[in-house]
């Protein structure tokens, strides 16, 4: 019963539920790239490419000269399209994580600035410029009437 509720204390946690979620949106979004890399960015590259489907570009490393079909996908091969699918793949993910974060440390910095800013202790005389406490009523100075706030 103890491990039970130390384990639902652990699941419980900010943490572990976030990372959950973060773990599943990814995983969608994941698919998302995937999907624009396989089926908008490469189709155009393979057209140039004389109409071949990008992922299917490799190099045998045998001769594969009178296979076909089956005998040809039993050679062994660098599959470099498909490669540099995942690669692409990669770059987007990771492209739009940095924006991501960059965007949230920007959103921080801004907050943080907005909290460590003090609230001012002194103001300026109107009068004589120069600097008195930000509740006084006359300035020490020039003996001037100064406005409650100003």
């Amino acid at each position: 019963m103890k491990m039970a509720k130390e384990f639902k204390e652990f699941a419980m946690r900010g943490n572990v539920v976030d990372l959950a979620v973060g773990v599943i949106i990814g995983g969608a979004f994941g698919k998302i790239v995937t999907s624009l890399v396989n089926d908008i960015i490469m189709p155009p590259i393979g057209m140039i490419l004389g109409g071949k489907e990008f992922k299917d570009l490799k190099i045998y490393l045998e001769k594969t000269e009178g296979l076909s079909g089956d005998e040809l996908a039993a050679v062994p091969a660098i599959h470099y399209g498909q490669f540099i699918n995942v690669v692409l793949d990669f770059l987007i993910v990771a492209m739009a994580i940095f924006f991501l974060v960059k965007g949230i440390n920007r959103l921080r910095r801004k907050q943080k600035q907005e909290e460590a800013a003090p609230a001012p202790t002194e103001k300026e005389c109107p009068h004589c410029l120069s600097k008195v406490p930000v509740k006084a009523t006359r300035c020490k100075h020039c003996t001037s009437q100064l406005e409650a706030g100003a």
